[in-house]
């Protein structure tokens, strides 16, 4: 049956990456174009890793949920489902304010309060999944579907943010669940990932928070 404790990895990166953003976006001096390029292109990778992550749990996960587990997910799974609906209101505000906040360095409060909304529907939506959904899906859902969730972010992640995306999930990774989740990329992706991806991640944290090693919140 499905592993799930990629999961549990994924949202400790989401946890760390949104809650550390809004600070980040009002720490830009207005008009400082060149910085805030640099902290609009991070949040535009996190929150495509967000959008890909709840759309592949509504066209995978939901209809394998309510079509096995009865009572126990038919409950749950609605309330999860609306809440994704309020998350992505919330990315809709929020990519709806940050290109001209990207091009102009200009409105940073705006956006910030912006995503601290995204963070407040986040932190509650993942901590009810984890609670809820996840042990149902350790009963209902087998590996080879749970492998699908994977496959549909990485079909559509530009292939030159994977390495990265990795590298971000590695940073508080249990090295156990990362060494699983490796298991299933090509072989010079195994070699190669596990040096690749921290470097890359160590790289960009250096440029968006000026340090290769940012708080670690975990939940």
């Amino acid at each position: 049956m499905a592993d799930v404790r990629d999961m549990y990895m994924a949202h400790t990166m989401m946890r760390r990456e949104f809650r550390l953003l809004p600070q980040l976006i009002r720490d830009v001096t207005p008009g400082d174009t060149k910085r805030s390029a640099v902290v609009a292109h991070h949040a535009e990778l996190i929150c495509l890793v967000l959008h890909l992550h709840h759309e592949g749990e509504d066209i995978i996960l939901w209809p394998l949920l309510l079509e096995r587990g009865g009572e126990q997910t038919s409950a749950i799974v609605p309330e999860l489902e609306e809440q994704h609906h309020g998350i992505e209101a919330a990315l809709h505000d929020v990519n709806e304010l940050l290109p001209a906040w990207k091009s102009t360095a200009q409105g940073g409060e705006e956006l910030a309060a912006a995503f601290e909304v995204l963070l407040d529907r986040l932190l509650e939506h993942m901590a009810l999944e984890e609670k809820e959904i996840l042990p149902l899906t350790e009963k209902f859902v087998t590996a080879a579907e749970w492998a699908q969730l994977g496959e549909h972010g990485l079909a559509k992640t530009p292939k030159k943010d994977l390495p990265l995306g990795l590298g971000m999930a590695m940073y508080e990774g249990d090295p156990e669940v990362v060494k699983e989740v490796l298991s299933h990329a090509p072989l010079m992706a195994r070699l190669v990932m596990p040096f690749m991806a921290p470097r890359l991640y160590a790289s960009h944290a250096k440029r968006v928070y000026g340090t290769a090693t940012p708080p670690r919140v975990g939940k």
